[in-house]
């Protein structure tokens, strides 16, 4: 049975989440400069535009249509033309690396640091999203490999409120919204005291 993600805090969308490992992977690309909880909706939508979403199908897709899916209304990213492109990069290199399978990036993967290093070679994932997704695939979706939180680093300490991986609730994403706030102040002042 598939474990039964809040990240969207919509339940038509969770479930699309909980359901299909790939729309999951999407969400994780759509998360970035823009609200967790609509980067992670963001799959559904998509879902209701082009249908059942598989790495081949997105890979495949005339590049003009997947932009216009993206565009909406409403729009799936605040920049839905260069976010089409990432995704449909990702699924072009989930056939080409894993026939497909999103899943195998992380079930073949040796080790905790294997599954990081396999996330980070997608294109446009740089540390963060790979340790950020390690953790969820950790926290939430029950991988056990080995290493796994210090493959996540940060992301992936008990009880921590970081990142999308730790959403379980609107109280756990209103904390990971007031830590990644938190975090842009500081930034912030740092930057000033410069």
């Amino acid at each position: 049975m598939a474990p039964q993600l809040t990240l969207a805090q919509d339940p038509d969308a969770d479930r699309v989440l909980s359901e299909n490992p790939l729309a999951l992977l999407i969400g994780m690309v759509l998360d970035q400069q823009f609200p967790m909880e609509r980067a992670f909706a963001g799959p559904a939508l998509l879902t209701d535009r082009i249908g059942e979403i598989t790495a081949e199908k997105i890979a495949e897709y005339d590049h003009d249509e997947l932009v216009a899916a993206f565009t909406g209304p409403p729009a799936l990213h605040r920049y839905p033309r260069s976010m089409a492109e990432r995704v449909q990069a990702v699924c072009r290199a989930i056939v080409e690396d894993y026939g497909g399978d999103v899943t195998r990036i992380w079930t073949e993967a040796a080790d905790g640091r294997d599954v990081f290093r396999r996330l980070k070679a997608l294109p446009g994932w740089g540390d963060m999203k790979a340790k950020i997704f390690t953790a969820l695939l950790g926290k939430q979706l029950g991988l056990d490999a080995e290493g796994w939180r210090e493959a996540a680093g940060d992301y992936g300490d008990e009880g921590s409120r970081r990142s999308i991986a730790d959403v379980v609730d609107p109280v756990t994403l209103a904390e990971v919204r007031d830590f990644k706030q938190a975090q842009k102040k500081a930034a912030k002042a740092a930057k000033a005291e410069a």
